[in-house]
């Protein structure tokens, strides 16, 4: 079923806030400002892929080829919502760096 515009819309507002959120709350806790930036791909192929993460131990060619058909057959729709997660993770980075460069030392 294909994406309205207003489902689009909503989507993409959706996911920004909450990966900027994510992000936000695991510099906060771990002091690292990229760390959900590096976590975000891992992410999005659970999002994606079908199989189960033990298949790619116990059948790696059958599951990296189902990861492969997945990813190619994504809609743009679907890459524009998961770019804006990724884009609100990059910017819950900036969002620390910038907070503690100001002196939060919370932060």
């Amino acid at each position: 079923m294909p994406f309205s515009i207003l489902h689009l819309l909503i989507s993409v507002l959706l996911f920004f806030i909450l990966f900027f959120g994510i992000g936000f709350i695991l510099n906060m806790l771990l002091r690292m400002t990229w760390i959900m930036a590096l976590i975000y791909p891992f992410v999005v192929l659970l999002i994606i892929d079908n199989v189960a993460f033990v298949e790619y131990f116990r059948n790696p060619m059958e599951a990296f080829h189902t990861l492969g058909k997945n990813l190619v057959s994504l809609a743009p729709a679907d890459i524009t919502v998961l770019l804006s997660g990724f884009l609100g993770t990059i910017l819950s980075g900036f969002t620390m760096k910038t907070l503690r460069q100001r002196g939060y030392r919370m932060f």
